[in-house]
């Protein structure tokens, strides 16, 4: 049996000696790429031909004034008999902001009567206490006291550290987002299962909004909603959905066909088995989209804060532009207190749980007791808050900050360490950062292009490398290969870092209960702190430019690559271990021969992740002054520029589509090699 199952871990190993076919390409396209960088600036200046290095002006795509002359066109001439375009995304507003100010009167405001200095309250907004009540009663139905005692605390947190106002005006955001994000997600994705070709088309459309950065879906909206909290919800929405789709996708094809069958056996209509039999059934799956939709919310509320959504992300967004490290730290912190109380509990809504009706002879309050308490305390803090403010608004002489303890550690780390951590960057800088840079700076945009067909040609087919060629080409066209090759070079040098830093602790972590519970920990956190929450202690560190780029995007880049290695390890079959154990090898050689090679499909995937994550980043990290595609966007949102925002989301949404396509084909030939696929 032990010789077996050796066998079966020798398709890992590479025959044919060390110079096979494959290396032999994949030297000599690294080789002639490496060669054409070199001397392409050298060509350049004795030829006085500067088209070998950038797209000749004259050819390039006017994209820009054909996308922005089209949303003009839509916004002032576009009509539909009576109704101006302007007038439907008017109504529309008009649908998002009824609700959205309803939610912020209850939370914040209070409801009026009349408008202006006539205004009169008629109901005051609930007090921190009753919603602290709602949301502990909540977890309670949900779960244990256990789960009670957490999301009361994150939301008591938010009170004692004088975060409550604009915690509750991000909440707001939430509680509209969310339904509106999960109902137009399940309705798409009821869609696609009914229809294969409507899935087929709606892929490529699910993908490209999951690559499009985030900045880019602010400028188009921009010009479209205007500025203010609606503008920022439609963009919200529109950013957290995709999710939503695929899953209810999934999880109403993997409903087993016993209950599809029993349903029509009972008589249903094909509206009665979706409503009554597939999405019950499917529900599990479906709150795990529900829990993607509200992560994706939060992490949302501080870029669209820069088109009005106001609460905890203007916060953070001030606080970095006057790199004010406390206050950025506190409303960053708070927004991670939310968003692991919304976490927990959609999580525990997620697992159905069978529960006794109660006797409809008893009274509703011993019927319902966990609601009526609730709503006793709502009605009972309401009263009383009209005549003692603190049961009203939490006292603001007893909350805490934490704003000078921040800021007071990031003085003692400049002062203590500056010479440190100078050499540091220096030495990264001098050593990879510059010979990377330079290395894609110097690639000539017609050789980038099939040097890019030929190496997805080669790992995915022909298909994959004529998709990756025309995308390519569509960057050179559009004028951005320069800024294009900046965001591979800092990408690439992030997405490096990353994986040595996290494959190793993943392995750890895969092979040691204690060392997975301390790293786990770790990612946690840093899953769930905000992306920009990073750019202010970086900033402070390392001041702006590429250096600090890169390192915001390895911490926040980082959790995939140790996720995805510890799985990995864990999910090797034990006998395979065993095996080599009986056949005397080494740990180390247990490791590099039998771990390792077996877990390569989940380290690709987990290096597709983190690319994935790096680019995402590496858009809100053009606002510490990289000189890359995000700043092209950024620079088109400070504009309400849309063409330009567009193409450039456009050309980094093409990269992150070739890294996804590539990334996936070569972990599908790893599976295929291990005979796991």
């Amino acid at each position: 049996m032990s010789e077996g199952l050796v066998t079966q871990v020798k398709p890992a190993t590479v025959p044919g000696g060390l110079l096979t076919a494959s290396r032999v390409f994949w030297i000599g396209l690294f080789a002639v790429t490496w060669v054409l960088s070199t001397w392409s600036f050298a060509l350049y200046k004795a030829l006085d031909a500067r088209w070998i290095i950038r797209f000749p002006k004259a050819y390039e795509l006017p994209l820009e004034g054909w996308i922005s002359d089209a949303i003009n066109w839509l916004v002032d001439d576009l009509s539909f008999g009576l109704f101006t375009f302007r007038d439907v995304t008017r109504f529309i507003s008009a649908l998002i902001e009824a609700p959205y100010d309803f939610v912020r009167d209850l939370l914040i405001d209070g409801l009026m009567l009349g408008q202006g200095q006539q205004a009169v309250e008629i109901l005051a907004p609930l007090s921190w206490i009753a919603i602290i009540a709602i949301m502990v009663g909540l977890a309670l139905y949900a779960r244990d006291r256990t789960l009670a005692l957490l999301v009361g605390g994150c939301f008591s947190y938010l009170a004692v550290f004088g975060q409550w106002e604009s915690a509750m005006i991000t909440l707001s955001s939430v509680l509209i987002a969310v339904p509106l994000g999960v109902a137009g997600g399940l309705a798409l994705g009821i869609a696609a299962y009914r229809s294969h070709k409507f899935e087929s088309m709606l892929r490529p459309v699910l993908d490209l909004m999951q690559t499009v950065p985030v900045f880019a879906y602010l400028v188009p909206i921009l010009v479209l909603f205007g500025f203010g909290p609606v503008a920022a919800l439609i963009a919200t929405v529109i950013y957290a959905m995709p999710p939503m789709v695929r899953i209810s996708t999934v999880a109403l094809q993997t409903v087993p066909e016993e209950v599809i069958e029993a349903g029509h056996m009972v008589g249903c209509r094909p509206r009665q088995l979706m409503w009554k039999v597939l999405i019950p059934s499917a529900m599990p799956m479906l709150m795990v989209g529900v829990n993607q939709v509200i992560m994706l919310t939060l992490n949302m509320v501080i870029i669209a804060s820069m088109i009005g959504a106001g609460g905890l992300g203007y916060d953070v967004l001030a606080a970095l532009r006057r790199l004010d490290i406390g206050g950025g730290i506190e409303a960053g912190l708070a927004i991670v207190v939310m968003a692991i109380a919304l976490d927990r509990l959609s999580q525990a809504f997620s697992v159905s749980q069978v529960r006794a009706h109660p006797d409809p002879k008893l009274l509703f309050y011993r019927r319902y007791p966990r609601f009526s308490t609730v709503a006793a305390i709502v009605v009972a803090t309401t009263l009383a808050g009209m005549f003692v403010p603190a049961i009203q608004e939490y006292p603001e002489k007893f909350t805490i900050t934490t704003g000078t303890f921040w800021n007071s550690a990031m003085e003692w780390i400049n002062v203590n360490f500056f010479d440190a951590i100078e050499a540091v960057k220096t030495l990264l800088f001098n050593v990879l950062l510059l010979p990377v840079k330079r290395f894609f700076a110097g690639i000539p945009w017609a050789w980038g292009i099939v040097a890019v067909a030929l190496a997805a040609g080669r790992v995915g087919g022909w298909r994959l490398g004529t998709m990756a060629g025309v995308m390519t080409a569509f960057i050179a066209a559009s004028g951005l290969w320069r800024e294009a090759m900046t965001t591979i070079y800092l990408c690439s040098v992030s997405v490096l870092i990353a994986s040595l830093l996290g494959i190793p602790l993943g392995i750890w972590a895969g092979q040691s209960a204690r060392a997975n519970s301390v790293i786990g920990v770790l990612i946690d956190t840093l899953q769930t702190l905000p992306s920009f929450v990073y750019l202010i202690p970086v900033v402070m560190l390392f001041r702006v430019g590429d250096f600090s780029a890169i390192v915001a995007v390895v911490l926040y880049a980082l959790a995939p690559a140790v996720r995805f290695a510890a799985h990995g390890i864990r999910s090797i079959d034990g006998e395979l271990i065993e095996a080599g154990k009986v056949s005397g090898c080494t740990e180390r050689q247990i490791l590099w021969r039998i771990k390792l090679p077996l877990a390569a499909p989940s380290l690709l995937l987990g290096l597709n992740q983190t690319i994935m994550l790096a680019i995402s980043m590496l858009v809100i990290t053009a606002l510490v002054g990289t000189r890359d595609l995000g700043q092209e966007v950024y620079i088109a949102l400070t504009k309400a520029n849309t063409g330009q925002g567009i193409v450039a989301g456009l050309a980094v949404a093409f990269i992150a589509i070739i890294s996804d396509r590539v990334v996936t084909a070569l972990a599908r030939s790893s599976q295929e090699k291990l005979g796991l696929k």
